[in-house]
Order: structure tokens, then sequence, then C-alpha cells
């Protein structure tokens, strides 16, 4: 058993060191086997992966599951870093320019209303 624990881990290490020779990207991730941790989404439904920072959580038990689960975790990361991840740096900086913006607008009321009370 710990001989078939060790060769699923090295296993899912090998296909996440192809995949990121393949694609060039996510050179910073790492895999971890948790075949007995039970996770759930929103919805109340097993999770097979996740990945957390630069870490991809495999939950699947079997190897044939783990690889078909790491691959979904790893393009999923791809998705998130490359695509979404300068959206939300947009959104969050345009987000301090208005607060910015708001307050200098708060403060040069309150000015004017202290100025007539």
């Amino acid at each position: 058993m710990a001989s078939e624990k060790c060769d699923v881990k090295a296993r899912l290490e090998e296909e996440l060191e192809r995949l990121k020779r393949r694609v060039g990207l996510g050179l910073d991730l790492h895999v971890v086997w948790a075949p007995h941790r039970i996770k759930y989404n929103i919805d109340g439904n097993p999770l097979s992966g996740e990945v957390k920072g630069n870490t991809i959580i495999i939950y699947d038990s079997s190897l044939d599951r783990a690889l078909e689960t790491l691959r979904h975790e790893f393009l999923d990361y791809i998705i998130s870093h490359e695509i979404e991840e300068p959206y939300k740096m947009l959104i969050n900086r345009l987000i301090e320019v208005f607060e910015s913006v708001m307050y200098k607008k708060k403060e040069r009321v309150i000015e004017r209303l202290q100025s007539i009370i």
C-alpha cells in the first residue's frame, strides 16, 4: 500500500512537470495528493481537487482519476492566473482610484458645510 501511494504521488509529480514543460506556464506549481481528505464545494458536492496558492491538491484516490483531476486543475490555474488575474488587478486599481476621488469630494463637502454651520 505504501509503495502504491508513492507511485501515485510520483506519477502526479511527473505529469505536472510534463504539463509545465508542454505549456510553459505554471512553473511555480506543486502537487499534493490527499486521497483521504474530503472537501466539498459550495453546492455540497465532494471535490476531486483544488488549487490553493501555487499548490494543486488532488483528492481522488485512483491514479486515472487523479491524473484527470490534475490536468483539469492545472488548466483552471493557468486560465485563472493568466487571464482572470489581470482583470482583478484592473478592477482593484479602479476601485482604489474611485475611493480616492470620493474621499476628496467628501472632504470638500464637509469643509463647505462646516463653513456654513
